[in-house]
């Protein structure tokens, strides 16, 4: 299906059947998660996504689907080597680095990498953000401010405040190629925050990408995805054309239900 919006979605899934489906609808890809190293203790409580996806998914993933497809490895480390040839050689379109807080990491991953796919890094610590300009400046293929590692690197309780206090819109001036920031699901579901409001924080941003993880296939449960994937498309399609005072109003909502606080709006 051609491409109807300027945000791709990419699926975190190893089933090769849902998949395949939800590419086939409209999503561009799909990620494969390799990262776990250290991820329990650092998300311990937190009620995160923690995959046990391993390189035979990988291998079954690209046998499924001709989309493009992502592999986040572990945080750059004495194994990343072995990570990154594995999943290259089991056709990886890109790899994922988490949790980067250096340029070398990055500098040395691209070294390993060597060309042979693409590189994307996720921003979601301090140290990520505050370099987030450097790290730019390196051929990256995507680079994706990663919400709740952030959240807990700061030792906040607000998964979006991110967004709301000018980290996202900091990190996206200074990234020129691809940026993601969130994840959707279905526009009439999200909680606390409506995914359509999300939505229209995403895009307000100049986001390129986001994630569909597992609120968007519990959302699913029982739905076609020939419908509701278009059906997402077109939301996000429709708020891109959207004028700016409705911008405006849709950010103070935004604002407004992730601090609990009402925006006033100018008259």
């Amino acid at each position: 299906m051609p491409k109807l919006t300027g945000v791709d979605l990419f699926l975190f899934t190893v089933d090769p059947g849902w998949g395949a489906d939800v590419v086939a609808a409209g999503a561009t890809g799909v990620v494969v998660d390799w990262e776990r190293r250290g991820k329990h203790r650092r998300q311990l409580g937190e009620g995160t996504q923690i995959n046990g996806d391993t390189p035979a998914d990988l291998s079954r993933m690209r046998a499924a689907t001709d989309g493009r497809l992502l592999c986040r490895i572990n945080g750059f480390g004495p194994w990343t080597r072995a990570e990154v040839d594995d999943a290259v050689a089991r056709g990886a379109d890109e790899l994922f680095l988490p949790m980067v807080r250096t340029a070398e990491e990055v500098d040395r991953t691209l070294d390993l990498v060597a060309g042979r796919c693409g590189l994307g890094i996720l921003v979601e610590t301090q140290d990520g953000v505050a370099c987030a300009a450097e790290l730019a400046r390196r051929p990256l293929s995507r680079v994706y401010v990663g919400l709740n590692d952030l959240r807990i690197d700061r030792g906040s309780d607000q998964l979006f405040t991110p967004l709301v206090d000018g980290t996202v819109d900091a990190v996206r001036a200074a990234v020129p190629g691809p940026f993601g920031v969130g994840g959707l699901t279905l526009p009439g579901a999200g909680a606390p925050v409506p995914a359509w409001l999300l939505a229209a924080e995403l895009v307000r941003v100049g986001a390129d990408f986001t994630f569909l993880r597992r609120s968007f296939t519990a959302d699913m449960a029982g739905r076609d995805p020939f419908v509701e994937v278009p059906r997402l498309l077109d939301v996000l399609t429709g708020l891109a054309t959207a004028t700016a005072a409705d911008v405006a109003e849709r950010r103070a909502a935004f604002v407004a239900a992730v601090t609990g606080v009402p925006v006033a709006q100018p008259a």
